[in-house]
């Protein structure tokens, strides 16, 4: 039930373990160590170098076998076999599980000393690379270097047969968001009587995204020429640090109002962004590490929990704003007699919070479902699905949140007065 839990975390999560890494391995016990999920093509080389291997044991007369340790690849999708396999079969060893291709198994055990073997890949497909220990009361301990690749063109290639577009993808959309941000520039620079704070900050969050998107492009390029990213992972995190904090502020603040239809935030409201904050910045550390550590290390499952369950209460949260945004404006309709104008605002808002709930929806649960079914080679395109789902999000909200006043002086007549409370009374789409 754990492997499967952490096989289902795993998929679910928009990460990629697939660049050269160095992981420590300190006093572990468990049978089967996940090290990363890679999608070669035919041809594809997984190496895998360990130093200062050692072990203990709690059992003073046990026996260490050395050929009961190694490493292995899995298919993706025989991992769950795997499982089943090593809970309905007696003494089982997982390396010699007619699921597994074996990399090497350490035939003789010398501490603090060396090994290194490589496997070619002539299945292509997605595998898992993990370290099989059939002698749990063993806990070891070891230095371990993973390097997984594909041959392009006579040169290796770092990242999964699945990405291999998104250097080229995340390029795109930073041309797009860049050019996003000149429109919407030029459009404040025109409507400059009109603009609210709250148009700044929207600037603010597409400059954001767009620094995200060429962080991630460079990333992944460096990547995929040399194995490491040389420094643009942290300038993605850091970028991406900031587009997670405003993009919840502004859905946040847009959802009350403020600078809309007032120029504060009410107690509740306060407290809803001072909560959410917190929590991206949270949320952005348990990305890092998750991203950073990869699921051999034993607290790797713990981050994932806290990541999905932090990514739920911020997405809940930014809902309520825009409700009581939407209850208030239904009740001012009943008493200050601008019911036409309300009419309008109530419109928008409740648009507001249909495309704010579907954009969540589509990237938190259609997209990794989407990633769960598509083959592995296309996996660049639930990155482009999620990119894509977020453009067009970005694109209505700032569309329907411009600079431009909705006829602030015009003069409502009584019949359309009376048609707006009509629509008021009769159309329970406005109740939430």
């Amino acid at each position: 039930m754990l492997y499967e839990l952490l096989f289902f975390i795993i998929s679910v999560i928009p990460v990629s373990f697939s660049e050269i890494k160095h992981t420590h391995i300190v006093d572990d016990s468990r049978s089967m160590i996940i090290f990363e999920r890679f999608g070669f093509a035919e041809g594809g080389i997984a190496a895998i170098t360990i130093r200062d291997i050692s072990w203990k044991t709690k059992q003073p007369n046990a026996e260490l076998n050395p050929s009961s340790l190694g490493f292995f690849l899995a298919v993706d999708v025989a991992f769950p076999k795997i499982v089943n396999e090593s809970e309905y079969t007696a003494d089982f060893c997982v390396l010699s599980s007619r699921y597994v291709k074996l990399v090497y198994t350490l035939e003789k055990f010398l501490p603090n000393s060396t090994y290194a073997g490589s496997l070619a890949i002539d299945n292509p497909d997605e595998y898992i690379l993990l370290f099989g220990n059939c002698q749990p009361e063993f806990q070891i301990s070891m230095e371990v270097k993973t390097e997984m690749y594909n041959m392009k063109d006579g040169a290796k290639d770092y990242l999964p047969a699945g990405q291999t577009h998104l250097p080229k993808l995340y390029l795109i959309f930073f041309i797009m968001y860049t050019c996003f941000l000149g429109l919407w520039v030029c459009i404040c620079i025109k409507e400059r009587q009109k603009v609210n704070k709250i148009h700044i900050i929207m600037a603010a969050l597409l400059l954001a995204k767009a620094l995200k998107m060429i962080c991630a492009s460079e990333d992944k390029m460096y990547v995929s020429n040399t194995g490491t990213p040389h420094g643009w992972d942290v300038a993605f995190y850091i970028f991406g640090f900031f587009k997670g904090i405003m993009l919840f502020t502004v859905i946040i603040l847009i959802g009350t109002g403020w600078s809309f239809m007032k120029p504060y935030l009410q107690e509740r409201e306060n407290n809803v962004l001072i909560t959410v904050i917190p929590l991206q910045v949270l949320e952005n550390i348990a990305y890092v590490v998750i991203n950073e550590t990869g699921p051999a290390t034993t607290d790797w499952m713990a981050w994932n929990h806290m990541f999905l369950l932090i990514d739920i209460i911020c997405c809940c949260a930014v809902i309520f704003p825009i409700i009581w945004s939407i209850r208030s404006l239904k009740e001012a309709s009943k008493t200050d007699g601008k019911v036409a104008r309300n009419l309008e605002k109530l419109t928008l808002f409740k648009q507001f919070y249909i495309v704010v709930v579907g954009y969540l929806y589509f990237t938190r649960i259609v997209v990794p479902g989407i990633g769960a079914f598509v083959y592995y080679r296309y996996e660049w395109f639930m990155n482009a699905a999620a990119e894509g789902a977020s453009l067009a999000f970005y694109m209505v909200i700032y569309y329907n949140f411009r600079p431009i006043e909705k006829n602030p002086y015009l003069v409502i007549g009584d019949e359309e007065e009376s048609e707006a409370r009509q629509i008021l009374e009769e159309d329970d789409s406005f109740q939430l």
